[in-house]
């Protein structure tokens, strides 16, 4: 018999490449060989096929069979070659056709039963066989509906191996069985409901946060507990824009990889992350050991990623922040492959001005020495604060101002967001013909270079003043010029005034720590 051939997929990171399943068959003492640099899950494969076809009543012949995953070089990681190894092998024996077999892509894990078990990835995995030029694939019928999220591509939904031998044409008696459905998914962080007409007063923390919905920055709440920090940041995906159909698409391969439901249609509001300060740094930015998992920047990609209490994290763990924040991916390096997600988030950062909670507050007392506050929000580096846009102070509401929310009710989220779309469509038909959809993601030397954005003369004053002072770093400069473009956009106007740059220059400097 010929070399039987089908393909498969192996992902690095959110990229998959396509991995070339070959088998032959040998008059050899029985067994199977699995050769092409598998990990140890891959390698049991031999085990798991062997005992899935003779229960599935699809057996292999008691010969000799090699399978070759190519290219050899590749890293392979996981069970998820299972079926493809399976039916080259069935191939290679003579049991179901060649030919089909080797025009699909294959793609599921083998119980010792025969069925088929959903695996994670599928999306991303599939995605990656559409854009190698593969148009059909064969995948557990728990993952068919997630697979087909992919337009243009033909799925296939099998329950079991024996289902997929006698779908490439194998001569076998059709037995019923159960499919594994797809198991519940507990770790969901779905984006917190509730209004911004919520927030009563602090017109300035509500300011700033259309501002960061509109302009795509990020935002550092400080003040006492009890404020509405918390309160704040929840609104915020709640009024920022449906996804593009490429974001969701991607913010859900990404949800896909990390073993979350995905859905039987894409999600086009922005995720939202809020994790504990007890994380970790490869909680935040992914990791493992073999299979590479996102962490939870790369899951809040196109949405929100939120730090409470963000002193109480280490502060090594704050500061593996400051890269995505400007390059919008993540890079994790191993020893012998480099897995990259996307991680073009929005930050938004809480925090109290002391340890107590207190500082600053009238008819409290603080309880912290002014060294204590100092190594307190000193864990907050200085480069980490330098690329948030807005730092605001969100100060506890009084009786007055509470009698006067009631009164006079703030701006809803549905009201807010309708804002926020028209300040993002005016973004976008500037930066037409560029990679850009935000002002937040503008260079800042195309900004004041090619892009003819700097507003020049009067206008830029006081920001030309602050930095000529020292009171903003280079990158501070570009921040405020971006966000008094954000306040342009919002307000109806041209382009930024004076008043303009001044309100984005308060919005970095509203507190002084």
């Amino acid at each position: 018999m010929p070399v039987a051939r089908t393909r498969s997929v192996a992902l690095l990171g959110l990229a998959g490449s396509i991995v070339e399943v070959e088998a032959d068959l040998s008059s050899q003492l029985p067994g199977i060989s699995i050769i092409g640099l598998p990990d140890a899950a891959l390698a049991e494969a031999r085990e798991r096929v062997r005992s899935a076809a003779t229960n599935a009543g699809c057996p292999l012949p008691p010969r000799k069979l090699t399978v070759n995953l190519s290219p050899a070089a590749l890293p392979k990681h996981g069970s998820g070659f299972d079926l493809a190894i399976a039916v080259a092998c069935l191939a290679a024996a003579g049991e179901v056709s060649v030919e089909s077999v080797d025009r699909v892509v294959h793609l599921g894990e083998l119980g010792l039963d025969g069925r088929l078990r959903p695996i994670d990835g599928i999306l991303p995995a599939v995605l990656a066989a559409s854009r190698a030029g593969h148009d059909t694939v064969m995948v557990p019928s728990a993952n068919a509906a997630e697979a087909a999220l992919v337009p243009g591509v033909e799925v296939i939904g099998v329950a079991s191996l024996l289902e997929a031998a006698i779908r490439h044409g194998g001569e076998f008696e059709e037995r019923p069985v159960e499919p594994v459905a797809a198991t519940a998914r507990g770790d969901d962080t779905e984006a917190p409901a509730g209004d911004l007409a919520d927030v009563a007063g602090n017109d300035d923390a509500v300011d700033a946060l259309l501002t960061a919905a509109a302009g795509g920055h990020h935002v550092y709440f400080l003040g006492p507990p009890g404020a509405g920090k918390t309160m704040l940041a929840s609104r915020l995906p709640g009024i920022l824009p449906d996804l593009p159909p490429d974001a969701a698409l991607e913010v859900s391969s990404i949800r896909s990889l990390a073993g979350r439901s995905v859905g039987d249609a894409l999600s086009v509001r922005p995720p939202f992350e809020a994790p504990h300060h007890t994380a970790t740094a490869a909680a935040i930015v992914g990791g493992g050991s073999r299979l590479i998992r996102p962490g939870a920047a790369s899951r809040a990609s196109h949405g929100v990623l939120f730090l409470d209490e963000a002193p109480e994290f280490p502060s090594a763990v704050l500061d593996v922040l400051r890269q995505p924040l400007e390059s919008g991916t993540i890079s994790i390096h191993r020893a012998n492959s480099v897995a990259s997600f996307p991680a073009r988030f929005q930050l938004v950062v809480a925090a109290n001005p002391c340890p107590c909670g207190n500082h600053g507050l009238k008819g409290v007392e603080c309880t912290c020495t002014p060294i204590m506050r100092r190594r307190y929000l000193g864990r907050i580096s200085g480069p980490l604060l330098d690329r948030i846009d807005l730092q605001v102070w969100v100060p506890r509401i009084t009786a007055a101002g509470l009698r006067l929310a009631v009164d006079r009710p703030g701006l809803s989220s549905a009201e807010a967001r309708a804002r926020v779309v028209a300040a993002r469509e005016v973004a976008r038909d500037r930066l037409r013909g560029t990679p850009w959809r935000t002002n937040a993601e503008m260079p800042g030397p195309w900004m004041r270079g090619a892009g003819r954005l700097h507003p020049g003369g009067r206008a830029s004053a006081a920001a030309d003043r602050a930095l000529e002072l020292g009171g903003l770093t280079m990158r501070g400069y570009d921040r405020v010029l971006k966000t008094a473009w954000t306040l342009a956009d919002l307000g109806g106007a041209v382009a930024p005034t004076r008043e303009h740059v001044g309100r984005a220059l308060f919005l970095r400097r509203g507190f002084d720590q």
